[in-house]
């Protein structure tokens, strides 16, 4: 397919999960991919892959996106590379739970520092650049305990409604660019994020889903391709959940 083809996305956290998934359906429709991910050598190996499974070009990056330095390196490296860059997938996230009143301090910012710092350090060094060109697709993804929030993830759900709304006001600043940005909020995800949660924990959470399935990173990267796609031209400062009917 050649929906997106000569576009160019970036997305970070690329290496596995959800970011992986959106890496590779983009890839698949057409475009030009450079994923970010911690380490330089995972990186490339996972670009290597997404490149042999799609046929197109997937190229890989090492940048911890709390860093600012790292970050506009990387950026710096992928216009090189690429010549431009259409569309921006915020996904790099981590988790540090705990209930508020034993959450260290160092929970609580290296949560923010990647989930929404870094985001804010991705968008900082690409908004330039589709500005110069007047267009652009913006994609963070949240995630639904942002709207409704969650015991042990006071930390974890600030940021992502951090994203929303920096989101929001991001895409009133750049509309009359032609940049759209929305943001996707997943809910229950089979990745290794969930993969590590006790079984009585997923039983619980799969008893309040109304499509009585946990989400698999599909279904986020289809959601996640139309509202990159150039088919998308009048959506924008929107959330859209994709969560089975679980905040519903």
């Amino acid at each position: 397919m050649t929906e997106f083809k000569e576009q160019v996305a970036l997305v970070t956290g690329g290496t596995r999960g959800i970011g992986r998934a959106i890496a590779r359906h983009l890839a698949q429709e057409g475009a030009s991919v450079a994923i970010l991910g911690t380490r330089q050598e995972t990186a490339e190996a996972a670009a290597a892959e997404l490149s042999a499974e799609t046929g197109s070009t997937v190229k890989g990056w090492g940048a911890d996106v709390s860093q600012s330095e790292q970050v506009e390196g990387a950026v710096n490296a992928v216009l090189e590379a690429f010549g431009k860059i259409d569309i921006l997938v915020n996904n790099a996230g981590i988790t540090r739970d705990n209930v508020l009143v034993r959450m260290s301090e160092d929970q609580w910012d290296q949560v923010l520092d990647t989930n929404l710092k870094g985001a804010f350090h991705c968008l900082h060094a690409v908004a330039k650049p589709m500005m110069k060109a007047r267009y652009g697709r913006i994609l963070s993804i949240s995630s639904i305990v942002a709207l409704t929030g969650n015991p042990g993830q006071s930390n974890y759900s600030a940021a992502k409604a951090g994203l929303i709304a920096m989101s929001k006001s991001l895409a009133r600043e750049l509309a009359s660019r032609n940049i759209l940005v929305n943001c996707l909020a997943p809910g229950f995800i089979d990745t290794d994020m969930t993969s590590v949660l006790p079984d009585k924990v997923k039983e619980e959470a799969l008893a309040r889903i109304p499509l009585a399935r946990m989400g698999q990173p599909e279904d986020i990267a289809r959601a996640a391709a139309f509202l990159v796609s150039p088919c998308n031209t009048y959506i924008t400062g929107q959330v859209l959940a994709v969560d089975g009917g679980l905040a519903m």
